[in-house]
């Protein structure tokens, strides 16, 4: 219900509850006139000394308490009538204050989507400057040469399983790693091509899992959770109890990724602030990486991660499965602005599937 619809109400109960009040004030008034009535005709027929007079006098005191008695019958109905319109009156007036927050806080959020489409616009603008130029001086180095830019193929997927090296950490235990690997493992169980995933889940991450996960494993995909800031990450310590983790710059963990005859196809960085660190490591080795232009919200970042696995799963292109994820986060009312894919110049995510049925290998 509305609040102009509850105010309205509200307004409507006020004046039903005055005017009970009004009448059982008149009510009242009325009873008492009438016991004073009664008390007159009683001492009146005591002073008589005519039997007929007498009984005259008190059949005038028995009909005005009789009126009295219906009066204050009439007025005590209408103050039961006006403290129930109170009491309802009272109850939307918390209705009303409760919807009135509701409508607050959804000012809020949009003002704060606003804010973030806003920055996120500047920060594509500024990007799109950036580009441009390194476009232009890529342009002028090389006046002696010729090349067909061509888009990168990368390899389609093989007969082999897509593997997922799944690292999580949070040494002050302030983040949800183990939830997010939980619903991301959920929701590959349930996919199309369920078959074809292989996930090496490393809940309490330290770079021995990152240095051992690429050389045992081999991972096409690497998927950080945890805490970033621009060109750093942190993972976790070998102990036990809660600590501040082990900071790693972007440019270490890009080297440790790329220590391999394989490097991984796609990095997540599912991190506040990561954005600069995907294009880092986009530069660096990676055809696509993902990263967060901002402070992400816990809650987002685990629908984002979910979804955007989901879709890989079922088949879907890198892009593609990117947008499932922030339609996702937008659906359930969060920033989804936040993910932002990166991908190498001559790579285009909308063609990079990271997983193909058997049945379309064939077709193909």
């Amino acid at each position: 219900m509305s609040i102009s619809m509850y105010r309205r109400q509200y307004q409507q109960k006020v004046k039903e509850a005055a005017d009970a009040q009004k009448k059982a004030a008149e009510a009242r008034t009325k009873e008492a006139a009438k016991r004073q009535d009664a008390n007159k005709a009683q001492g009146a027929a005591q002073k008589c000394t005519s039997p007929t007079t007498y009984k005259s006098r008190m059949n005038d005191a028995d009909r005005a308490l009789t009126a009295a008695n219906r009066y204050g019958k009439e007025a005590s109905e209408l103050e039961k009538k006006a403290a129930r319109y109170g009491s309802e009156a009272a109850d939307l007036q918390v209705k009303i204050a409760k919807a009135e927050q509701a409508e607050a806080d959804q000012a809020e959020r949009k003002r704060k989507r606003d804010e973030q489409q806003r920055k996120t616009e500047q920060l594509r603008q500024a990007r799109e400057v950036a580009a441009e130029r390194h476009r232009i001086e890529n342009r002028l180095s090389a006046t002696e040469a010729k090349a067909d830019h061509a888009l990168r193929k990368l390899a389609a997927p093989k007969a082999e399983k897509l593997r997922v090296l799944m690292l999580g950490a949070s040494p002050e235990g302030d983040l949800r790693v183990g939830r997010e690997q939980a619903k991301i493992r959920k929701a590959v169980e349930r996919a199309l091509h369920r078959e074809q995933i292989e996930l090496d889940v490393r809940t309490a991450a330290t770079t021995d899992d990152l240095l051992d996960g690429i050389a045992r494993f081999r991972p096409h995909v690497v998927h950080f959770s945890g805490h970033g800031a621009d060109q750093i990450i942190g993972f976790e310590d070998d102990v036990d109890e809660r600590h501040i983790g082990v900071v790693v710059t972007v440019d270490g963990f890009g080297s440790a990724c790329a220590a391999t005859d394989t490097p991984p196809i796609l990095v997540v960085l599912n991190a506040c602030k990561t954005a600069s660190a995907a294009e880092r490591l986009v530069a660096r080795f990676a055809p696509i990486a993902i990263g967060m232009t901002g402070a992400v919200d816990d809650i987002d970042a685990i629908t984002y991660a979910t979804s955007l696995y989901a879709s890989i799963a079922n088949g879907h292109s890198v892009s593609s499965a990117h947008m499932a994820g922030k339609a996702a986060v937008e659906l359930a009312g969060g920033e989804y602005e936040m993910p932002c894919l990166v991908a190498a110049d001559d790579v285009d995510p909308t063609g990079v599937k990271l997983v193909k049925h058997s049945d379309e290998e064939e077709a193909a």
